[in-house]
């Protein structure tokens, strides 16, 4: 039987001070596309909504001329995404389909992450589909040298949309978009001058959604992306793996102290060892994931499971409807903070060890 409540879809759209991320949100909010979707940003007054103000439905929430709510963050943003739920089955608001979340410029993504991920009264109404990080062409490189922010911003995203590239010159646009590849390698860069964008190329990614068939793991899995060419990373798992030293000026090592690699693995998992895997790290490094994505190949199953976590915590395990591609091996994405690939592969080769043979 199906869910009679379907979980709907939470877009978080991040972005350093200036990156332009309430340019896009204005523009987002007045797209005939956005005429099903909820918004809660943190002051209405950051968000240039007076001209298009049809309705006040009361003294948080507003409707705008496209059909979309907008409402603010009091102080409990778990209350007030509660009450939006409330006030939609009781046709108190429009049905809307799917809720976008605006942060602060300073803000650190994880704890709402955290939020969306963990919290039994919001689980039961809503998922997390994706996150949007705003960077700012003209700054962004200063922004990154600077700010510890907005490196995570840029990071934990899984779309990154590059703001005001028709002020900056193209040499800085490249550099700039270099530097955010090494820094996130799956996450598609996508171009927003003066906040145009199509809104269903950021809200409808659906990355972590068990109903879709490929859970966009094409851009985010591919390990190609992940590793220098000369670098072997066909293995399976219960073999040694070899790999060259790091040099000094490791391609997966950027801005300090983020590393992004991608491990893949050829024979199936039992999944036993992956969850004590993940369960260790959590315990011991979790403060230093700063996301772990992957999809499984799982003994015993013939289709994908997907996992998704974020620092300590993890997204109960999804089985997806199918292989998003004829590539049938294990490929988890791990963006951290000063921990290293061999360390994340040490310890599960350590649980593989103390696990009786079959």
């Amino acid at each position: 039987m199906s869910d009679p409540t379907p979980r709907l879809p939470v877009t978080l759209l991040t972005g350093f001070l200036g990156s332009g991320k309430t340019t896009l949100l204005n523009r987002l909010l007045k797209h005939p596309a956005m005429g099903e979707t909820a918004v809660i940003v943190n002051e209405f007054g950051e968000v240039g909504i007076d001209n298009v103000l049809i309705e006040q439905v009361d003294g948080n929430t507003v409707l705008l001329d496209s059909g979309c709510l907008c409402c603010t963050v009091k102080s409990d943003l778990t209350q007030t995404m509660w009450d939006l739920a409330v006030k939609r089955d009781h046709k108190d608001v429009p049905p809307f389909q799917r809720l976008v979340i605006e942060t602060t410029g300073l803000a650190d993504p994880a704890p709402i992450i955290h939020l969306l991920m963990t919290e039994p009264l919001l689980a039961t109404r809503f998922r997390l589909d994706s996150v949007v990080t705003t960077v700012d062409a003209v700054n962004g490189w200063n922004t990154l040298d600077k700010q510890i922010e907005a490196v995570k911003q840029a990071a934990m995203a899984d779309r990154i949309v590059l703001t005001k590239t028709d002020l900056a010159k193209p040499q800085a646009v490249t550099m700039l978009r270099q530097r955010l590849n090494r820094l996130n390698p799956g996450a598609p860069i996508l171009l927003a001058a003066g906040g145009e964008i199509d809104p269903d190329v950021l809200l409808r990614a659906q990355l972590y959604d068990p109903l879709t068939k490929t859970a966009d793991v094409q851009n985010w899995l591919n390990a190609e992306a992940f590793e220098p060419h000369d670098h072997d990373h066909h293995h399976d798992h219960g073999h040694d793996h070899h790999h060259h030293e790091q040099s000094a000026d490791d391609v997966n090592r950027h801005d300090d102290h983020i590393r992004a690699f991608c491990l893949t693995y050829d024979a199936p998992f039992e999944w036993e060892t992956v969850a004590t895997w993940l369960d260790l790290l959590a315990a011991y490094r979790g403060a230093d994931l700063l996301r772990v994505k992957g999809i499984l190949n799982v003994k015993g199953l013939d289709k994908p499971v997907a996992v998704h976590g974020v620092q300590h915590l993890f997204h109960p395990p999804a089985t997806l409807p199918a292989w998003p591609d004829a590539d049938r091996r294990s490929r988890i994405v791990f963006i951290t903070r000063d921990v290293g690939r061999e360390l994340i592969e040490e310890t599960l080769n350590s649980i593989q060890a103390a696990q009786p043979a079959a």
